[in-house]
């Protein structure tokens, strides 16, 4: 019993990576993601495919892998989106979105970001304030048919992350 214990703990070690090896791979993605976006401008919509499956795919495992994990990641990325757009519509121009983008990324995007995801998280609340007899009779039954109709195609849609490999993220 005590090994089964102790061969899951160093399993779990070993597959965190440390915040230098991360932040190094982050860097490093950023800086393929800048040279697909000049030299390679086509691949963008796979790679952009296969990193919000990865991304979903945390999600979904983290909160549970239902509904409330489905609704939480799209509220958010409208959240998100939302917020971008925003920060787009408000810039001068280009030069200029990039300049406040960098100097404010720290501050003001994260601390929106953070405030994003506070808000993905009650997206029940919001669902049901939408239109209030109506949208707690639609969070019903979205409870009720998800199972039914979104499960299936979800799983087989995440479960086609194995597949792609490295090439589509």
């Amino acid at each position: 019993m005590k090994d089964r214990s102790s061969r899951n703990s160093t399993s779990r070690k070993t597959e965190r990576r440390s915040l230098g090896r991360r932040v190094g791979d982050g860097a490093r993605a950023l800086g393929e993601l800048g040279s697909d976006l000049v030299n390679r401008p086509e691949t963008l919509p796979g790679k952009a495919h296969g990193w919000l499956r990865t991304w979903f795919a945390k999600v979904w495992q983290i909160r549970g892998g239902g509904l409330y994990a489905c609704g939480y990641a799209v509220t958010f990325l409208v959240l998100e989106i939302r917020s971008l757009a925003g920060d787009v519509f408000e810039a001068d121009g280009i030069v200029d979105f990039f300049t406040e983008q960098i100097v404010e990324t720290l501050f003001r995007f994260l601390g929106e970001s953070l405030s994003n995801m506070i808000s993905a998280f009650m997206w029940p609340v919001y669902l049901v304030q939408l239109n209030p007899p109506w949208g707690a009779i639609a969070l019903g039954l979205a409870f009720l048919l998800f199972d039914l109709v979104l499960r299936k195609p979800i799983e087989r849609w995440l479960a086609g992350e194995s597949d792609a490999g490295p090439e589509g993220q």
